[in-house]
């Protein structure tokens, strides 16, 4: 028989975050127990003290990591580009990979921040600030009409409505393959559709730089007197 090449195993810590995050965005935080969790990676409830303090930590390390990550993801990117239209496409980019790829952590965001404790959730809107004025600096630099003193309020506004649509996947794109614990693909069974993924991320790219597209038009048409 040919050899079968097979995913390789994620590691214990990871395991219990996919499946964390998983069960989260599907029934709810308050929903999920210990046990459940331990039991979707092949370990006992108790075992996954090893690994996290309890379910709200795992909460934190979710909603931060993801936080962390955009932001530092994003600097990296802003500083290799070649100039402020680059740097817009691949935030752009990258911003859709997130969405698109874990849409998990997007439905935990918008159901579950709540449930983290305050210095949790400071720190998350600590960092998604950050996030924010990154890519409002960038438009800016990239959209000369936009760089005007008064024109802020128009790229920050632009900046968030983006945000909308991209983070709006879970609810548009295909079914992600479902995979099991160790991250190879498992039978997902049937599944509703929706555009697959090349597609929602070239239509998603699209509307995102014709939204900014269409703040500077706007703010151009508008003149310095509006």
């Amino acid at each position: 028989m040919p050899n079968r090449s097979t995913a390789p195993a994620l590691p214990r810590r990871d395991q219990i975050r996919k499946e964390a995050a998983r069960l989260f965005a599907a029934r709810g935080f308050l929903g999920v127990g210990v046990d459940e969790i331990g039991k979707a990676v092949g370990i006992s409830g108790p075992g996954l003290y090893r690994h996290f303090a309890g379910k709200d930590a795992m909460l934190a390390d979710l909603l931060v990591g993801i936080s962390e990550r955009l932001l530092d993801e994003g600097r990296r990117r802003e500083g290799e580009a070649a100039g402020p239209r680059a740097a817009l496409d691949s935030l752009i980019d990258g911003h859709i990979d997130f969405a698109l790829d874990d849409r998990d952590l997007i439905t935990l965001h918008d159901r579950e921040l709540l449930h983290l404790k305050e210095d949790d959730r400071r720190r998350v809107r600590r960092l998604q600030r950050g996030y924010v004025e990154l890519w409002v600096a960038v438009v800016r630099e990239a959209f000369p009409p936009l760089a005007a003193p008064e024109a802020e309020p128009v790229a920050r506004a632009a900046v968030h409505a983006v945000f909308g649509l991209l983070n709006s996947t879970p609810h548009s794109a295909a079914p992600q393959p479902a995979q099991n614990a160790q991250g190879a693909p498992a039978d997902s069974g049937p599944e509703r559709s929706g555009l697959a993924r090349d597609s929602m991320a070239a239509l998603l790219r699209a509307l995102a730089q014709g939204a900014f597209v269409a703040a500077a038009a706007e703010v151009g048409q508008a003149g310095p007197d509006a």
